[in-house]
């Protein structure tokens, strides 16, 4: 059965999409810890990060990076944190968190926006990953 990011990827959920290219999709977290929380998922469905190619990984990095610096353009932070956590999808993703401060990554304290500030977020994260 398909994990839920592949059913975003292919369209049968809906989410906020930020970037993607043929390998990698970047999507805000449904239940972010910050405004711009964006993971970034390659869209073959893979459960374990270090499961990837050796060669795939690096270019998921590469992605990931230019996905934390279209965030960083449009989140004012002053670093997108990055961490590899979570056991309850399973399929590899990479979280990218806009923060001021190393709290600003806590997990515990996870929040909402309304649909209007996710939708103009996102678009704001894929205009700059896209200029």
């Amino acid at each position: 059965m398909a994990s839920i990011f592949t059913r975003i990827i292919q369209g049968e959920i809906p989410c906020y999409k930020c970037a993607e290219n043929d390998k990698f999709f970047a999507f805000l977290d449904i239940n972010p810890v910050q405004k711009g929380h964006t993971l970034v998922i390659p869209k073959k469905e893979i459960d374990y990060l270090f499961d990837i190619s050796d060669e795939d990984l690096g270019e998921m990095m590469v992605f990931a990076k230019k996905v934390a610096q279209a965030i960083k353009a449009s989140i004012p932070c002053q670093k997108v944190g990055v961490t590899v956590i979570g056991l309850e999808v399973r399929h590899a993703h990479i979280h990218l968190i806009p923060m001021q401060k190393e709290g600003d990554m806590d997990f515990s304290k996870k929040t909402t926006f309304p649909d209007d500030v996710m939708k103009a977020t996102a678009e704001e994260i894929q205009k700059n990953f896209n200029a």
